[in-house]
């Protein structure tokens, strides 16, 4: 799998995120993996496994920081698929020394358009922009 098909699992399991509570994540990242078309590989499966649930370990810290700098946006009002898009984003500009701040801005960006409405990519951008101006 590339980077970015990696990437667009964990977005997946992200988004998932916002219809279950987090103890649950565990099952349905089991789940998840188990109903892929083409299984991953262990190396990919256990990659997958082990950002998703970084990501879901600081989701109120990445809330939080969403909330500070989103203006007249809170996560509450944000569709699911931008919120998962940023929220993915911010962990990996923040916590994942492997991914260059612009890398993961530039993959957001496309996955909200892939995944989201038509402006789902400038939503993202701005609200990710708000975020990395400090």
């Amino acid at each position: 799998m590339t980077r970015h098909e990696l990437r667009e699992h964990i977005f997946l399991l992200v988004f998932r995120s916002a219809f279950h509570d987090y103890d649950e994540m565990p099952e349905q990242v089991r789940l998840y993996l188990e109903n892929l078309e083409e299984p991953a590989e262990d190396d990919e499966a256990q990659y997958i496994l082990d950002k998703s649930s970084a990501v879901f370990a600081r989701l109120e810290e990445l809330d939080k920081k969403i909330n500070e700098k989103a203006e007249n946006w809170t996560t509450e009002r944000m569709g699911k698929v931008e919120l998962s898009a940023i929220r993915l984003a911010l962990y990996e500009i923040l916590f994942d020394e492997d991914v260059p701040t612009g890398v993961a801005i530039d993959e957001a960006i496309e996955i909200a358009k892939s995944y989201g409405q038509d402006n789902s990519g400038s939503f993202v951008n701005g609200v990710l922009a708000k975020l990395v101006k400090e």
